[in-house]
């Protein structure tokens, strides 16, 4: 007889006051009801035994997590998710067995857990204990696991690891060893040259003389003009300072207001003329191009300005070589003769200025040489002080030179004042203005570097002319034709006696087809060109003998 066949059976029909036990759940998570499950549970007699709790149902007690829907009983019931799964009914009449249930089925195609294996009835006639309720298993899901991998000694990224550590190793052993080889070869390398030094002092017998400088090398000049102005009177003094940097010493030069200068665009002048008409730019091109020299900078001082300078750095100490009377007659004189004199900034400026009666010009420039040498002395050797100097006198700078640039210069020049690397000549000029030829070069080529090799190559050459035709007016007429002819002139006086013919000289090989063109300017024969020595100043030289045609 079965559960279909037992007349006491759960009726579908019956009562809803007791509600059906439940079977399992379905995929979603929704209860199933068995149909043909006993409402209650009977004894041998028929009668119904006292309703226990589900010994065995660990939900035992517990609300569904899910409403609970009704459900036809004749409904398809759905498939069993494993096969121990399958619900065993226990067909006794004291008790049926009821399969443990497994929380609620994770969703979509998850099955519900296992239940767990089926125990033996409890004895006729007692109560089965209740077995202790299972913690609920959290929802997990597949995708929420990740598989670790025990690592393996044998494995590919342990072998890459030792592999680079013994590499590395091998890389860190290998730079040591090539450390050592280079001290050691840096060790050898110190001993030979220590020993090459030693050999060679013993065997140039331990001199410590300076190597000669090489024959012609070129030397660093830095060279400005000053013009010392008098406000009464308009007369002038002009000296060139020239710092040395090669030879480390200073020189004044000083020049005679007689030297003959060319003018712009033909004609010449006197230097003293040129002061007064062309002004400081003017002059400085004339010297530039009579001697060959780079002058970078004019400097105008007028005699308050030198007043205030001597003052500023705090008077000077002259050996002077005349007595200067006072202004007015009977008074002290400004200035005693005698060594060791110190003046004032007032008695300075007389010094520097006085020329008596009938006295030459150079004997005026050579006390305007001294009191400039004396105040360099006294000046500071320090640029930015020396600035500040020259600062302090509130002067218009020329455009060619700033204060700034005269600070510096004026620091050098008195740097060299100081030690007694100074010295002071006068440039040499004849009667006619023009530069005598031995006596100037000294002073041309050696102190100045006016020397044909410093001029510029792509300048017109500079032509010297000297007159010894007998006649006043030929110099001027070749002047013409040669400025005409793009030639730079230069005035190179008259001769003491006439020549019979002209001559037309180059000293440098490379000024050879100059100079046959300037012959061809002049009208004169090829014939008359030739090398030798000529004016230091120039390129070319002319000598316009008789046969000159004006």
């Amino acid at each position: 007889m079965n559960d279909r066949q037992d007349p006491y059976a759960y009726d579908p029909y019956a009562s809803p006051a007791t509600p059906p036990q439940v079977f399992g759940y379905d995929a979603y998570g929704q209860p199933v009801y068995r149909p043909d499950a006993p409402e209650r549970v009977y004894d041998q007699y028929g009668q119904p035994l006292p309703q226990q709790p589900y010994a065995y149902d660990p939900y035992a007690g517990q609300q569904p997590q899910h409403p609970q829907p009704s459900y036809d009983t004749y409904a398809a019931q759905p498939p069993e998710p494993h096969a121990q799964q399958t619900p065993q009914v226990q067909q006794t009449q004291q008790q049926e067995w009821i399969p443990r249930q497994g929380g609620p089925a994770p969703q979509d195609v998850h099955p519900a857990p296992a239940p767990a294996a089926p125990q033996a009835p409890a004895a006729h006639g007692s109560v089965p204990e209740p077995r202790p309720a299972a913690e609920e298993a959290p929802d997990y899901r597949t995708e929420q696991f990740s598989f670790v991998e025990e690592p393996d000694d044998g494995s590919e990224d342990v072998i890459d690891w030792l592999k680079f550590s013994e590499s590395r190793t091998e890389r860190r052993d290998e730079r040591k060893r090539k450390g050592r080889n280079r001290v050691v070869a840096l060790a050898v390398v110190l001993v030979l040259a220590l020993g090459g030094g030693i050999g060679w002092f013993l065997l140039s017998g331990g001199d410590d003389k300076p190597a000669p400088k090489a024959a012609g090398a070129a030397q660093k000049r830095d060279v400005i003009v000053v013009h010392l102005r008098q406000t009464r009177g308009g007369d002038s003094s002009t000296a060139l300072l020239v710092d040395n940097e090669t030879t480390k010493k200073a020189t004044t030069v000083l020049l005679p207001n007689s030297l003959a200068l060319a003018k712009d665009g033909g004609g010449a002048t006197t230097l003293g003329k040129a002061v007064q008409e062309a002004g400081t730019g003017g002059t400085r091109d004339a010297l530039n191009t009579l001697l060959g020299a780079d002058i970078k900078g004019s400097w105008r001082l007028d005699t308050p300005y030198l007043e205030n300078l001597v003052e500023l750095v705090g008077g000077i100490t002259v050996d002077t070589d005349t007595d200067v009377p006072a202004e007015k007659a009977g008074d002290r004189p400004l200035v005693t003769r005698g060594s060791g004199q110190t003046l004032a900034g007032r008695a300075a400026v007389a010094y520097a200025t006085h020329r008596a009666a009938g006295e030459d010009q150079s004997r005026q420039l050579a006390r305007f040489g001294q009191v400039m040498q004396a105040v360099l002395r006294k000046l500071s050797s320090d640029t930015k002080a020396a600035t500040t100097t020259v600062e302090s006198l509130a002067q218009i700078p020329d455009p060619s030179l700033s204060p700034q640039q005269l600070g510096a210069s004026l620091a050098h020049l008195a740097e060299k004042a100081k030690t007694g690397a100074y010295a002071t000549a006068v440039l040499p000029v004849q009667p006619d203005g023009s530069l005598a030829q031995k006596t100037a070069d000294s002073v041309v080529k050696d102190v100045l570097g006016g020397t044909v090799k410093n001029t510029d190559k792509n300048a017109p050459p500079r032509v010297s002319v000297k007159n010894a035709t007998g006649a006043a007016g030929a110099a001027t007429t070749a002047q013409v034709a040669l400025v005409n002819g793009g030639y730079t002139y230069v005035a190179g006086g008259t001769a003491g006696a006439a020549e019979a013919a002209s001559a037309v000289i180059y000293a440098d090989d490379a000024r050879a087809t100059e100079a046959k063109e300037v012959a061809r300017t002049l009208g004169l024969p090829e014939r008359a060109v030739r090398k030798g020595e000529g004016a230091p100043n120039a390129d070319v030289t002319v000598v316009l003998g008789k046969d000159y045609k004006s």
